[in-house]
């Protein structure tokens, strides 16, 4: 064997030290989960700075031609003894006292002390150098290996950049009004207690205006707790941004929330605010709680979240193939809990865990930007078994103690690096909302899944619409692909009304002891919400050449192998303050859906004739482009809407004010189009007017890959402004015009390529009987998605097991009624 400063030598050349910009993969292999603390330690290659584990490092070597490699292995330290440990050999923990995740104070987090060992290893020899070794090599090796070796280990690696290890919920930016803060001169002094609402005469959850010093009650919460929303009201009437929570005024400062910005803000005038009105910081003393505090009460409160979690029993933590925990990645227990449930489906087993070891073979060169190859893996080590072990306790050296619920499980930090990339929302450490992500990732499996077997299609199905002319009874049949059925929460069918309105009665009277009560709303109402006609009142009909009513009834055209269902229980209120429903479902363990079988058009039912409505118009002019009343858009903007849905908004209810526009956009917010660009009829913009060349081809690419031809996704896309999801709507609105199109692929004629075109078009979806099994649901804590925690429970052999980020374990009350999505398997007859 060579000696080894002699091949050190001649692999110099392909040694690099790390610059800014490189991206150090030296905490997680780009083809497993295994990592510096796992058997084997990681290799990570000092040229491309790839890591790999002991398995797939020689694979690496011989299609790269890479040798030097720097090997890491990390062993956990034990931990001391503290002083103040409790007799169960664990000290006790402190209660919160701050919103924040690893920072004094605030929501715990385990840190883990690790001995580090450092080697530069020479393939395929596997050759060891050591920094001991290199003292004794010639200036020029020992210089360019120590300089890799330590730009290496300095480097901050890819999953530490996108992993929160500290988050305090308390850092608060300076308020952009705040230092010219407008104060009237009308002589309201405010005494130093006995606060009450102006409005209402409530005594807790009090604001000060700092403009006027009105002294208000804040908002009301989602259970019906809080206020009574005259502070934020006032806010509306009259524009003065800023309002401080009296009760929370110390030397050290107070909650000032702006209602203008939408958060909690620092105000670095506070103390000449506050002095307008009267009030002395020095003096003041807290007596309510601090914003801060009622989120840590309402993070820690037992109910919802202690339910959903089975947080009252014992659960055994169950591991093997299938049991595999995720670790959060800071706020990631969404995509934890969608990613956990869809590798139980047998479609997304088959395409990325049955062909691992083809896919990790034809990966590229850089596999960490590889959707196939980063889900497979993922696939894998969920339902491997590998990774489904216990965590080893901290504080126990032997071994001796009984396993945990934490498993050591894995980290999706690359998975969530990439399907999160270039997305405004998911590429952050912020909370998501589920759903949104699941449909976030089915479009990322269509878009890679053009060619070979689409997983996706699992869940995809059509639904039918018909809307019926009240004047002319003339019928328009539309269908439209669709992956998940959202189910509405009719409140006023709940079963236990008068329990809610006597908690409400007595939260009314000031009663504190009055307990919550959560609406109990029948599954059948639901769906029978989901099933009946909706009315439309602004119905443009062509048979009639007006406006008139008609009614819309939504039915499935075929049913998926997978069915999910989503439980809108996120509305808002009638202040168009976003709320949370706190209900609860008996969701069915079976569902037979065949009576919402699409039938068609019927027998002797005339059409409502192809016409498009006619152009917005002034007296004497076409509208060319939108006349529009700025500041409605404008509140409707503040209110969080896109901007072109305000637009369509205000168009579309002719400029008659801000309710209008409101009820057209609450009305229309699950249209695809919802946020699509404002097209007004025969404007330049308009439909029909897109050249080809400007064409998106990925647009083109994906309709494509779902049965239809090139030419037919060209004409879609001409005909809604290349804009795709008004494209697929389309396309399966006018699939008799698509039969007879005059000119296909290539030039030739419809009939000439008539041959060619079997089946006809339409997209790839499965059908069969609408009976169906729950075999999964996903359940949310909190008051918002944007913030709170998601669990799911699957069903496994006949046993519901909890998926809690890296706790896995059997469920003993699995809380079907309070499930945010519900997924579903056909049933075999």
């Amino acid at each position: 064997m060579a000696d080894v400063g002699e091949v050190l030598m001649s692999v110099l050349s392909t040694i690099r030290v790390p610059k800014p910009g490189d991206r150090v993969h030296k905490d997680e292999c780009a083809l497993s989960f295994s990592s510096p603390e796992s058997e084997g330690g990681l290799y990570v290659c000092m040229n491309s700075f790839l890591g790999f584990g002991g398995q797939y490092v020689d694979r690496h070597h011989a299609r790269s031609g890479q040798r030097a490699y720097l090997h890491i292995t990390r062993t956990r330290k034990a931990k001391k003894e503290e002083d103040n440990n409790s007799g169960s050999g664990h000290p006790p923990k402190k209660k919160p006292t701050r919103l924040a995740i690893g920072i004094e104070g605030g929501f715990d987090v385990e840190q883990e002390l690790y001995e580090e060992d450092v080697k530069v290893v020479i393939l395929p020899d596997r050759q060891e150098v050591t920094s001991e070794d290199l003292a004794t090599m010639p200036d020029v090796v020992r210089e360019r290996v120590s300089l890799s070796m330590a730009g290496i280990m300095a480097a901050d690696s890819v999953s530490h950049t996108l992993q929160v290890q500290q988050w305090d919920g308390e850092v608060r930016q300076e308020s952009r009004h705040a230092a010219d803060l407008k104060q009237l001169d009308n002589g309201v002094k405010i005494p130093p207690s006995g606060w009450r609402c102006e409005v209402c005469d409530l005594q807790e959850n009090i604001w000060m205006n700092l403009t006027d010093g009105k002294v208000l009650c804040g908002r009301r919460y989602f259970d019906g707790s809080g206020g009574n929303n005259h502070a934020l009201l006032h806010f509306q009437e009259t524009g003065y941004p800023l309002a401080v929570k009296l009760g929370t005024i110390t030397p050290d400062g107070a909650d000032v929330y702006s209602y203008d910005e939408d958060d909690m803000v620092l105000d670095a005038k506070l103390p000449e605010h506050l002095s307008h009105f009267g009030i002395d910081m020095m003096t003041m003393e807290k007596t309510e709680r601090t914003m801060t505090e009622l989120e840590i009460a309402v993070n820690q409160r037992v109910g919802e979240w202690e339910v959903i979690q089975e947080s009252g029993t014992t659960l055994r933590p169950m591991f093997g193939p299938g049991l595999t925990g995720m670790k959060n990645l800071g706020n990631s227990c969404y995509l934890n809990s969608v990613m956990q449930v869809l590798f139980t489906v047998p479609d997304f087993q088959s395409k990325y865990v049955s062909n691992i070891d083809k896919i990790i073979h034809d990966a590229p060169s850089d596999p960490t930007q590889d959707f196939k190859t980063q889900v497979a893996k993922l696939g894998y080590g969920l339902l491997s078994g590998e990774y489904s072990k216990p965590a080893p306790d901290p504080g126990d050296e032997n071994g001796a103690s009984e396993p945990r619920g934490d498993q050591i499980g894995i980290a999706p930090q690359m998975f969530k690096a990439l399907v999160g990339r270039g997305h405004p929302e998911f590429s952050t450490n912020r909370q998501q909302d589920a759903q949104e992500f699941l449909l976030h990732f089915i479009n990322m499996v269509e878009r890679n899944c053009r060619s070979g077997s689409n997983p996706s299609e699992a869940f995809r199905f059509l639904v039918e619409e018909r809307i019926v002319c009240q004047q002319s009874q003339k019928a328009k049949y539309t269908q439209r692909v669709d992956y998940i059925v959202q189910l509405p929460v009719p409140m006023d069918q709940a079963t236990n009304t008068e329990e809610l309105q006597e908690a409400e009665r007595r939260r009314e009277e000031g009663d504190t002891s009055a307990p919550t009560v959560r609406a109990q709303i029948p599954f059948t109402a639901c769906m029978a919400a989901l099933s009946e006609p909706e009315i439309l009142t602004d119905f443009w009909s062509s048979a009639v050449q007006t406006k008139t009513t008609a009614t819309k009834t939504t039915r499935f055209a075929s049913f998926p192998d997978h069915l999910v269902i989503q439980i809108k229980k996120f509305t808002f209120g009638l202040d168009w303050v976003p709320k949370k429903l706190d209900v609860s479902i008996d969701v069915p363990d079976t569902l037979d859906l065949s009576a919402l079988r699409a039938t068609g058009q019927q027998p002797g039912e005339e059409l409502l004739p192809e016409v498009a409505p006619p152009p917005l118009m002034t007296p004497d002019v076409e509208v060319k482009a939108p006349v529009l009343d700025d500041s409605t858009v404008s509140q409707l903007c503040d209110m969080g809407f896109p901007l072109e849905a305000c637009r369509k908004a205000v168009y579309y209810t002719g400029n008659t004010g801000i309710d209008a526009a409101m009820n057209w956009i609450m009305s229309h917010m699950d249209d695809p189009d919802f946020s699509a660009p404002l097209v007004l009829p025969g404007c330049s913009s308009g439909a029909g007017t897109t050249p080809t060349e400007s064409l998106s081809e990925e647009h083109l690419a994906t309709i494509v890959s779902m049965g239809f031809s090139r030419d037919q996704a060209t004409k879609a896309l001409r005909a809604t402004s290349n804009v795709l999801d008004r494209a697929v709507d389309w396309i399966f609105s006018h699939l008799d015009d698509l039969e007879s199109m005059d000119v296909s692929e290539g030039g030739r004629s419809a009939a000439e390529s008539e041959g060619g075109r079997d089946p006809p078009p339409g997209p790839r979806v499965r059908d069969g009987p609408g009976k169906y099994e729950l075999f999964a649901f996903i359940s949310h804590m909190g008051t918002s998605t944007m913030c709170g925690h998601y669990v799911s429970h699957i069903k496994k052999d006949q046993q519901w097991v909890i998926f809690n980020d890296q706790k896995v374990c059997a469920s003993e009350k699995p809380p079907k009624d309070l499930g945010y999505l519900y997924f579903y398997r056909r049933v075999a007859e």
